[in-house]
């Protein structure tokens, strides 16, 4: 068994339909998407017969429950051997092997579209750039597409986009958005909101929906359903534009911020630096982290 520095990190590209999935992390008694990709990489790489440990994911992004994505991106360190050994007598390369080998054991509703060598400092959590989702939403019956209903949110009342683009303009920037997450001990509310944008596509596979388009270098529990849920708001006529800004500014959660269910919302690209800055945007992500943690915790319990 070759030493933890000898193994070889390989990023998979993947995508996923969330409908029958309970999120990506692994839940005992549980379908997950990270569950049933592991279970797949041990099987395709024979680790229990070879006496190894079953391969741990690290992933972009966590999803939850019903999300779905086309383009998360996790990593995996493998043993060098059990890679060499994957194209077996033929002379494709490992990472187009271990795609289709796969392709050959997951389910339909998940798909590792790429695998390949990670470049050195890589890693699919914290070398992010940042993580780009959308949120789809059918406002008339005439947009109802049975065979999109997994996929696209379907409300009641009509929604004024412009309203709704212009009430989460002010969101964006670097910001305490315990007001729009699930708050979790521990963890830090602080995100940057790179851009929020709602637009009505005339053409093309979303025209006549209402789409969302949400942009961030990380996202808490929750945080983009809370910001549809709080958009629809204003969108309905429920609320004023200014709402979301105020209710950012409060940092408190309210009843009245609906967590909008996960079957319109998918996660699109994660966006990553140059090869040569990976291990350094890593460090300094993890640092981030750390000083913001402080931070909250000087938030809670000021001085004095």
């Amino acid at each position: 068994m070759a030493d933890v520095n000898d193994f070889i990190r390989v990023r998979l590209d993947l995508a996923y339909d969330g409908t029958d999935f309970a999120g990506w992390a692994r839940q005992p008694g549980l379908r997950t998407v990270e569950g049933t990709l592991q279970g797949g990489l041990a099987q395709v790489l024979r680790t229990e017969p070879r006496g190894l440990p079953a391969p741990r994911l690290t992933v972009a992004g966590r999803t939850d429950s019903g999300v779905h994505a086309r383009g998360q991106v996790a990593h995996v360190d493998i043993d060098p051997e059990a890679w060499v050994a994957l194209p077996g007598r033929s002379d494709r390369a490992p990472g187009a092997s271990l795609v289709t080998r796969l392709g050959g054991v997951l389910p339909g509703d998940l798909v590792v579209r790429r695998a390949a060598p990670a470049p050195a400092g890589f890693d699919a959590r914290f070398s992010a750039l940042r993580r780009r989702y959308t949120y789809r939403i059918a406002d008339d019956v005439a947009l109802r597409d049975p065979l999109r209903r997994s996929h696209v949110l379907w409300t009641r009342k009509p929604l004024d986009a412009d309203a709704m683009d212009a009430a989460v303009r002010p969101l964006t920037g670097v910001r305490d958005f315990a007001a729009y997450c699930k708050p979790r001990p521990g963890a830090t509310t602080i995100r940057e909101l790179q851009r929020m944008a709602w637009e009505r596509p005339v053409d093309g596979p979303d025209a006549g929906l209402v789409v969302a388009h949400v942009v961030a270098d990380a996202f808490c529990h929750n945080m983009v359903r809370a910001l549809v849920g709080a958009s629809i708001a204003v969108g309905e006529g429920r609320r004023p534009v200014s709402w979301p800004a105020d209710l950012l500014a409060s940092r408190r959660r309210e009843a009245g911020v609906l967590v909008v269910p996960p079957e319109g919302l998918c996660l699109e690209e994660i966006s990553y630096p140059a090869d040569a800055e990976l291990a350094a945007r890593a460090e300094a992500v993890k640092a981030k982290r750390m000083d913001e943690d402080v931070w909250d915790e000087q938030v809670a319990a000021p001085p004095g």
